[in-house]
């Protein structure tokens, strides 16, 4: 599925991967691209949207806060008035945390982090599935390779990636007959700012990421690999060689998988010995 001739929807559009993928969207597209961007900074929608228009895309920018369940249905009522359909509906909006669990002291932030990442898409998802079904559309769910392998201190985003997953492949084999398809993306560590805004133990914006970065991937080739993900029908597009070999390795040496993770965060993060 390319942009053009479709209605896309794509929530936590107004940084990061949501807003480059709809940039690159609009760009293959041009003026046959019609994209509805959805984030909680209307500002900084308002910014993406002049971009992608600069392309020649059609954009509705619409203030959504996707752990509030009124507000998804809002963002897909307002789609559906604006177009009259839906072809495809990219459940990105998402929140970071890294914590040990043992150091959180009120696990409200968790409620709220399930709230964002799991209900988000669930009511987004929920709120369109009539309209996808109309145009046999594509659904995606940008998830973690932490939704894949639980990380040590990512106890509250793992749950709710891990809880995303197995969402979204019950649905897939529900919605099949109706010819709607669904891709579940697995980026690993991309060079944004979700873990530095992300919570910390305090349920405090954590300020720094607990992960090592050198290696992380660019914005560009993420959302790249999303879209190519989608186009080709996709059911999973797991981003790196390491996720590839580690979802692998977790049956028959899980062990290790543990000590990798492990090794992927800075000494600083995790657990004392």
């Amino acid at each position: 599925m390319s942009g053009q001739n479709k209605v896309i929807i794509i929530t936590g559009a107004s940084d990061g991967i949501g807003a480059e993928i709809a940039r690159q969207l609009a760009k293959s597209g041009g003026s046959q691209a019609s994209l509805v961007l959805a984030a909680r900074n209307e500002d900084a929608l308002k910014q993406v949207a002049a971009e992608c228009q600069t392309y020649g895309s059609v954009c509705l920018v619409v203030k959504t806060d996707v752990g509030i369940e009124s507000e998804c249905h809002q963002l897909i009522t307002k789609a559906a008035e604006k177009f009259g359909r839906i072809d495809a509906l990219i459940n990105n909006a998402g929140k970071s945390a890294q914590a040990l669990f043992s150091e959180v002291a009120d696990l409200g932030w968790y409620q709220e982090l399930m709230r964002i990442n799991f209900w988000g898409s669930v009511w987004c998802t929920h709120a369109a599935l009539p309209y996808l079904k109309q145009s046999r559309g594509h659904i995606v769910a940008v998830s973690s390779l932490a939704g894949l392998i639980g990380v040590p201190g990512r106890t509250a985003y793992s749950a709710s990636k891990f809880a995303m997953n197995g969402f979204f492949e019950s649905l897939r084999s529900e919605v099949k007959e109706a010819g709607i398809r669904i891709t579940l993306a697995y980026p690993g560590v991309v060079a944004t700012r979700i873990r530095y805004h992300g919570y910390n133990a305090a349920g405090n914006a954590a300020g720094s990421s607990g992960l090592k970065e050198d290696d992380a991937m660019s914005i560009e080739e993420c959302a790249h690999l999303i879209i190519q993900g989608m186009q080709q029908g996709k059911r999973e597009v797991v981003m790196t060689g390491k996720g590839k070999l580690g979802r692998w390795l977790k049956l028959i040496a899980p062990g290790l998988v543990e000590k990798l993770a492990m090794a992927a965060l800075k000494k600083e993060v995790r657990p004392p010995q």
